[in-house]
């Protein structure tokens, strides 16, 4: 890789200077004018050699041995060194893709490592909304990411069906059943009013009948609500591109006994102590702001000790990191959760919490809180019907989760380059549109091309430069968990090769200059493909 080169080049100037630096940063600039690479080395060092960063920068450059990958290395105020590339060095990356394909990009990161992301876990209520929509999204693209990476990763669904809330569901069933004969049941005060908990009970009455008219249906209904909604969910999830490897039951852990195992464990640990009647977790000890019940003086659970147990038991299953991707709201809960963790893993790095903030959907200028079909919040399902998975995917990858975003259901629907969704789709679809021109023509793609002597444009350096850098990409969305930098790459490399496409013909009349383009688009097709699969886009052929 061309940063390994510079940074030992660097290594080997300031070895001559006799000075040295423990990291040395490598960045692309965001402005091409500013180089292909670029280091602020001579900045860090200013405090150490006393000298100002500019003149640092000036002899380090001077003490670089003679290298033809670079056509220039300048010196930028107030003390950037800045890498412009020899571009012809690029043109291999094009037989590279064409070679390995979708596998162009993957790297080795893991190291062994287990990683378990979990992400959504909606309560089996109802049906998904906006934000559990954002946050399938996110926790589906890390996911694919991280494998991409190198990394082995467990996709995992957390379905809380072991506490209150599956009492107030089972209690609404009972009441929607009974109204579907006619008679007068009152809803329970925390009940579930959606329409979905209305058509599960005709489904019943159809099925079953006037049967629990007269017998106690409460099991039934718990069993029956909790699996009729969980595959409505799965259904919705599916349509959205977003898959599960696991689907853990809140309930299993009680019948396991996991969660009186955990609270024992926590006891023999000396991390607990008794107060007023309730059991406490030493919590602070772990940097939390108080310490925490996990055992009310009633005898019954607090909210987090059956997570305590749940994320025991993945650590139990060999996983050596934990995400969670949770709501904002959660923000005060994550103190003691990773606390807790910390506690029976013995590490106070295991679990890390990815906080989502808030979305707000835009139509007509205004902000759309209900949908216009139930009148009830924006659902998934709301979504995919009127815009498609496409668009909702990518405007949620095009941003970071931890900022709060508007989703335009106007600008998703447009077909034009206004929509980015549509730019990307479509760079992709005009290169599959130019093979099957060559190949109404008569020209066999030729993928076995690895020499490119008639690649001279500057819009092509600009393609090629993309290509490059996307392990790179790959590398820094995984690290930094920020699959949205996934999502900026892809627009970049659709923005090149549209530019590009403006600027020559790809079918000419130089038959070699011909297939040497064609060799070079079907490589971007590629990257552009399984870019927009880690995001969970469809990378389309016609449009």
């Amino acid at each position: 890789m061309i940063e390994h080169t510079i940074q030992t080049m660097i290594k080997d100037a300031l070895s001559s200077m006799n000075a040295e630096l423990e990291s040395i940063d490598i960045e692309v600039p965001n402005d091409p004018v500013n180089g292909d690479y670029s280091t602020n080395v001579a900045m860090k060092l200013a405090r150490v050699l006393r000298k100002a960063p500019i003149q640092i920068a000036k002899d380090i450059v001077d003490a670089f041995d003679a290298n033809d990958t670079f056509k220039k290395i300048e010196v930028a105020p107030p003390g950037f060194i800045n890498f412009y590339v020899n571009k012809t060095l690029y043109h291999s990356v094009i037989h590279t893709i064409n070679t390995q394909g979708s596998a162009y990009g993957d790297l080795s990161l893991g190291n062994g490592e287990r990683w378990n992301i979990e992400y959504v876990s909606a309560n089996p209520t109802g049906s998904l909304h906006i934000g559990h929509a954002r946050g399938a999204s996110h926790g589906d693209a890390l996911s694919r990411v991280l494998k991409k990476a190198g990394y082995d990763v467990t996709r995992e669904f957390y379905v809380n069906d072991g506490g209150n809330q599956i009492h107030n569901l089972t209690l609404s069933i009972n009441a929607r059943y009974q109204q579907a004969f006619g008679n007068d049941a009152a809803m329970p005060s925390d009940g579930y009013h959606g329409k979905e908990i209305i058509q599960l009970a005709k489904q019943i009455k159809a099925e079953h009948g006037d049967r629990f008219l007269n017998e106690d249906g409460y099991d039934f209904f718990k069993k029956y609500g909790v699996e009729y909604l969980l595959d409505a969910l799965r259904v919705d999830l599916s349509a959205f591109h977003v898959d599960f490897d696991v689907w853990f039951s809140e309930a299993s852990l009680y019948k396991k006994n996991a969660v009186h195992e955990t609270v024992n464990e926590l006891k023999a640990k000396g991390f607990t102590y008794e107060e007023d009647g309730a059991l406490w977790l030493k919590t602070t000890e772990f940097g939390d702001e108080k310490d925490r019940v996990i055992i009310k003086s009633d005898g019954s659970y607090t909210y987090i000790t059956p997570d305590i147990a749940y994320h025991r038991d993945k650590l139990s299953r060999g996983y050596t990191k934990l995400i969670d991707i949770l709501g904002s709201d959660h923000h005060g809960y994550v103190p003691r959760l990773k606390a807790s963790i910390a506690m029976i893993g013995g590490k106070t790095d295991l679990l890390e919490v990815d906080l989502m903030q808030m979305v707000k959907v835009i139509q007509d200028g205004e902000e759309v809180k209900m949908s216009k079909r139930s009148g009830k919040a924006i659902t998934v399902k709301d979504l995919i019907e009127d815009v498609g998975s496409d668009p909702i995917r990518y405007f949620f990858a095009m941003r970071s989760l931890n900022t709060q975003m508007e989703l335009d259901l106007d600008l998703a629907l447009k077909q034009t380059n206004e929509n980015p969704v549509y730019y990307v789709q479509y760079a992709h679809a005009r290169i599959a549109s130019m093979l099957r021109q060559a190949q109404s023509q008569g020209i066999d793609l030729d993928l076995s091309i690895d020499s490119f002597d008639t690649l001279n444009n500057p819009k092509i350096d600009d393609v090629l430069t993309a290509l490059v850098e996307y392990p790179k990409v790959i590398e820094e969305a995984a690290t930094k968990r920020i699959p949205h930098r996934v999502a900026q790459y892809i627009h970049k490399l659709a923005s090149a090769l549209h530019s590009f496409y403006a600027d020559e013909k790809v079918i000419q009349d130089d038959q070699r200059a011909t297939l040497e383009r064609l060799a070079l688009m079907h490589a971007v097709k590629t990257v552009l493909k399984d870019a927009l699969e880690l995001v969970g886009v469809e990378a389309k052929e016609r449009m």
